[in-house]
């Protein structure tokens, strides 16, 4: 196999592959791993959601009050966020072309995906506990 002169990357990046953040397969395969792993956590809460229509409220605290379903809750949520925070970065790597804008929105993007999901496991915590 021959490389012509003019390529930029050092045999030991032709290699493994990366580029040159080093970053963007991870990213890639973790929005890939996540993107999997909400698909049955989704059918998991639109089948709660179906099956907890139209029942009063100490019904549905009950429901979500159980570990079973706290905990499957707990993943979509971590899940959801996790891979809503990747595409959000993707698009903003891709479409502000800006530095400073960018790392700013990334780091607004990040803040807020944390702030969601720490937000979402403490009521779901909160739920199953009964506090």
């Amino acid at each position: 196999m021959s490389y012509s002169k003019s390529s930029m990357r050092t045999p030991l990046g032709r290699v493994r592959g990366l580029g040159s953040a080093k970053s963007g397969t991870e990213h890639f395969w973790m929005q890939r791993l996540t993107g999997v792993a909400n698909l049955p956590l989704s059918l998991f809460v639109i089948g709660l959601i179906i099956t907890t229509a139209g029942s009063n409220y100490a019904a549905v605290k009950a429901t979500l009050g159980s570990p079973l379903v706290a905990i499957p809750l707990i993943l979509f949520v971590i899940s959801a966020t996790w891979h809503m925070r990747i595409g959000m970065q993707v698009i903003i790597e891709d479409y502000v072309p800006q530095e400073g804008p960018k790392v700013a929105l990334i780091l607004a993007n990040t803040f807020f995906s944390f702030a969601i999901g720490l937000g979402s496991v403490f009521a779901i915590l909160k739920l199953s506990f009964g506090v």
